[in-house]
């Protein structure tokens, strides 16, 4: 009775995960096969010793959270108070994933069918399993994964051993997964351009600096920069404010930087003003778009305090790794990229007229 409880709770659970399941276009949504070997745990009914085997699968990536996949497999019991069993069958199982990423944890269930070889009698019963595992994505098209089950075996009347026609294994699968073609990658939007400066009438740009920020017009990225802040050789407005590893919080460190800009942006008020937070090239690309958002969020509600400025001066925008200044190969390289700049939109707004 226990053993029936115990997949009921997981058939409901994961019912329950089906209705939370949400699609997204930028969601790996391929086809693909999975070879697996195995290692079966019969329980005590069973009277056999441990075995082996393997199988092949073949599925499908629905969303976000699920894969549905069919698979067939061959396992042996050797030995035991009864002799061997040779098992043959057949699954369909859904799995929900927690999350998707390089490691993605994810839980099963699965209905089938399975016939049982013992003693020279054979018979066909249902296998009903649960469980949970993990993949890990080596490449694109190869995924190491494996995971651990419990097994429900109903042989109704078939008889193949005396005392009971139910039996439950524990079950060990270990392969990989091989997806069919290319793996969707995500449309990396540009940063709208800045607005151009006003011509001015002098056909040397390299003599001519029109926001006075030491970097002449002909290599100045940034040509509306506040006076008096810090650029960088293109000529934008960088706030230095770095941030550790897979975090949104400000370090003291680097208040000062900030009271600065805020002192900025109040002594030249109209200005609409873009707070850009950056990441370094570590984890998945949903997960840094969500967290340099964070960080241009965090840095903007400080210099709006800082400030006093209208909500209407400063936006946040979060652009992920897409603009990267350093490499991403190196720690230091990295920990430039995980930064936060300041984009000047335009002149300031001028005030009415009260004439």
């Amino acid at each position: 009775m226990l053993k029936k409880n115990f997949l009921v709770v997981a058939a409901l659970s994961s019912l329950g995960f089906l209705a939370t399941a949400q699609a997204d276009d930028l969601v790996d949504k391929r086809w693909y096969v999975a070879p697996f070997g195995t290692f079966v745990q019969p329980g005590g009914d069973r009277q056999s010793n441990n075995g082996w085997g393997g199988g092949l699968g073949f599925g499908k990536m629905l969303d976000e959270h699920f894969n549905v996949e069919l698979k067939g497999f061959y396992q042996n019991l050797s030995g035991g108070k009864y002799g061997g069993s040779d098992m043959t069958g057949g699954i369909a199982e859904v799995q929900y994933y927690i999350m998707r990423d390089k490691f993605s944890p994810y839980t099963v269930l699965g209905l089938g069918g399975m016939n049982t070889s013992h003693n020279y009698k054979s018979g066909a019963g249902f296998i009903g399993e649960a469980g949970a595992g993990f993949t890990y994505e080596v490449s694109d098209n190869f995924l190491v994964r494996s995971d651990v089950r419990y097994r429900y075996n109903q042989n109704f009347n078939a008889n193949l051993q005396p005392g009971t026609n139910e039996f439950s294994d524990m079950v060990v699968n270990l392969g990989f997964v091989v997806p069919f073609g290319a793996k969707p990658q995500p449309v990396v939007a540009e940063a709208a351009p800045l607005p151009a400066p006003t011509p001015v009438a002098v056909t040397d740009c390299s003599a001519l600096d029109a926001d006075n920020d030491g970097v002449n017009n002909c290599i100045d990225k940034c040509p509306t920069t506040l006076p008096g802040v810090q650029v960088s050789v293109a000529g934008c407005w960088i706030v230095d404010v770095k941030f550790d590893n897979d975090k949104d919080i400000i370090k003291p460190e680097y208040f000062g930087n900030l009271d600065n800009a805020a002192k900025a942006i109040k002594e030249h008020p109209g200005y609409v003003i873009e707070v850009q937070g950056h990441t370094s090239k570590t984890g998945g690309f949903k997960h840094n778009m969500t967290l340099s958002e964070r960080r241009a969020k965090a840095v903007m509600n400080y210099l709006l305090e800082g400030s006093q400025a209208p909500l209407t001066t400063l936006t946040a925008r979060g652009y992920g790794w897409t603009q990267p200044i350093d490499t991403n190969e190196t720690e230091a390289g990295r920990a430039n990229n995980r930064r936060v700049q300041l984009a000047v939109d335009g002149e300031p707004q001028q005030p009415l007229n009260p004439q």
